[in-house]
């Protein structure tokens, strides 16, 4: 049996690892697929443990998420969330639906009695059958947050304020200079998240932030020297095409990090593997193929395929791409 393993964020990822799923299926590929998840953007909210990209792909995957926004479940309500705000406590900016809020509370359950992020993240999985192995990053806490450049709010410039608020309620028009991983200094790979890529046949990077989605997953100890030495080959799927970030605000995060947004900034940010990076391959949009040179001539094995994720089908074909290119 082939095993793959995913590192994804949030929509992005889970969309990816849906046509993934859809295409090992079609194919008749008997296939073993573990998605190692960013954690990095949890947070606590109204004593709620609430892990966004876990969900998102939990929900993705099990056929529960609210299509049109990528995020959160379908046929949402939003009473609870209007009951906590008339206590005057609550964050207005981040509100929870009334179904969502059934997993946070379990998940927060589990916690408060002494399970593992891992552990509760197997019991949610339990309902929902998505298909893959889902894996926190880490069983620790490790939250990403943005020092600010100037005063916003009741905020002060050179302050930590939580990623989610920076994305959600300032949606990343406040000028930040840094990302902080608060928490990793003693965090740990989650079990099985090391081996997983160790232990794999073929690795991939899909089209996730690179900053704050794979960036974050890539920086927990242990996992970016687990892509540099596995003998699966590692195949990322750009996130920019044409110069844009496919969605959401990735551009302002790459801007911070001096990054190109561009999809061979993004490719050689990663950098190749024969170079001390963690890319063997890399696919940009079919708009992009001039960028195939440069790639090339950084060692990173590159083509240009048509990347735009419209439905299932076509994202199907995408995973086709990266299992072609992996073999190449």
């Amino acid at each position: 049996m082939k095993k793959i393993t995913v590192l994804a964020g949030g929509v992005g990822g889970a969309r990816f690892v849906r046509g993934l799923l859809h295409e090992l299926t079609a194919t008749g590929h008997d296939a073993d697929v573990t998605v190692v998840v960013n954690t990095g953007d949890d947070v606590w909210l109204d004593g709620l443990r609430v892990c966004p990209d876990l969900d998102t792909v939990m929900y993705t995957l099990g056929g529960g998420i609210h299509e049109d926004q990528g995020w959160g479940r379908t046929g949402e309500s939003r009473r609870t969330s209007a009951e906590i705000a008339a206590y005057g406590r609550g964050w207005p900016w981040f509100t929870l639906g009334d179904l969502d809020l059934a997993t946070h509370i379990v998940r927060t359950d589990l916690l408060r009695s002494g399970s593992t992020l891992s552990e509760a993240t197997a019991f949610l999985c339990r309902r929902w059958q998505p298909g893959a192995r889902l894996l926190p990053m880490s069983d620790q806490p490790v939250e990403t947050h943005v020092r600010l450049v100037a005063d916003v709010d009741e905020h002060a410039a050179g302050d930590l304020i939580h990623f989610e608020e920076w994305w959600v309620r300032y949606r990343a028009h406040v000028e930040v200079s840094e990302f902080v991983q608060v928490g990793l200094a003693s965090a740990t790979a989650a079990p099985g998240v090391v081996d997983s890529i160790l232990e794999a046949d073929l690795v991939v990077l899909p089209p996730s932030n690179p900053v704050v989605s794979l960036g974050t997953i890539l920086a927990v100890p242990g996992v970016r020297e687990a892509l540099q030495t596995t003998a699966a080959p590692v195949v990322g799927v750009s996130p920019i095409i044409g110069g844009q970030a496919v969605r959401g605000m990735a551009g302002h995060c790459l801007q911070t990090i001096g990054v190109a947004t561009s999809a061979a900034g993004v490719g050689l940010h990663y950098g190749s593997r024969a170079s001390g990076g963690v890319l063997d391959a890399w696919l940009v949009d079919e708009t992009d193929a001039a960028s195939l040179p440069a790639l090339t001539a950084a060692g990173i094995r590159a083509a240009a395929v048509p990347l735009w994720m419209h439905d299932v089908p076509t994202t199907a074909s995408i995973a086709a791409e990266v299992l072609a290119i992996s073999l190449r």
